[in-house]
């Protein structure tokens, strides 16, 4: 029995040898992933917790865009800089025109104040009263004759404004044929045209002359101050 049972050990050893050295030659990692599966299975909420990314932030309010250059540098060469930066700046294509885009840009911005002066004086010429029946005493048409001329006065201021933005227009189509001294002409004429109904009310309604279309007046010269300067600068550039 003893040879038997020793042949049986040395069996089990060479049998057991092969695994041993497999197993040393295996790396850590292989041998930790089969002994430990309860490190991927671990229970709910023990795992590792993911952060959703930090959202960016709003994004803020871009300041108003400041004067193109050249709107700057030519406004700098007129009386009124405010009033020309503001008029050209209403005109997006100012941000890309040149000098003579820019002078037919405030020739446009005045005309556009010649026809708001148009439709202001008639609209005072037509808030007036009605016709007065024949019935009515002395002073009481004395009043409607005396409204009646001042609602005819402001029909004449009303086609004095039509006058002056036929002007600007004209203007416009000298500055078009590069025809600058015509343009300034034509622009000096616009700034007149209001001066008229101004002395009319003066010298038949003293004191009378409406508030609104003083502010029209006004900025109507403005404008056509404006105008005539970058004309200038631009027949003088290109002299």
């Amino acid at each position: 029995m003893a040879p038997a049972m020793a042949t049986s050990k040395n069996s089990n050893n060479n049998n057991a040898l092969p695994v041993l050295l497999l197993l040393a030659l295996l790396p850590l990692g292989t041998l930790g992933s089969r002994s430990g599966p309860a490190a991927h299975h671990g229970h709910a909420g023990h795992g590792p917790k993911h952060h959703p990314p930090p959202s960016s932030p709003a994004p803020s309010s871009q300041p108003p865009a400041a004067p193109a250059a050249l709107v700057r540098a030519t406004c700098n060469s007129t009386a009124y800089y405010d009033v020309c930066v503001s008029a050209l700046g209403a005109d997006p294509s100012s941000a890309t025109a040149d000098v003579r885009g820019l002078s037919a840009i405030a020739v446009s911005a005045a005309a556009a104040n010649a026809s708001g002066g148009a439709a202001t004086a008639a609209s005072l010429a037509g808030s007036g009263g009605g016709a007065v029946p024949a019935s009515a005493s002395s002073a009481q048409q004395a009043g409607a004759s005396d409204a009646a001329a001042g609602q005819a006065l402001l029909r004449t201021c009303a086609a004095k404004y039509e006058q002056a933005k036929d002007a600007l227009g004209a203007a416009r189509g000298s500055i078009a044929d590069r025809d600058y001294d015509f343009a300034s002409v034509h622009v000096g004429a616009a700034a007149e045209y209001p001066q008229v109904c101004k002395a009319l009310f003066r010298r038949q309604r003293p004191g009378q002359y409406p508030a609104e279309l003083a502010a029209r007046e006004e900025a109507l010269r403005q404008l056509c101050t404006v105008a005539q300067d970058i004309i200038a600068l631009l027949a003088n550039s290109t002299s």
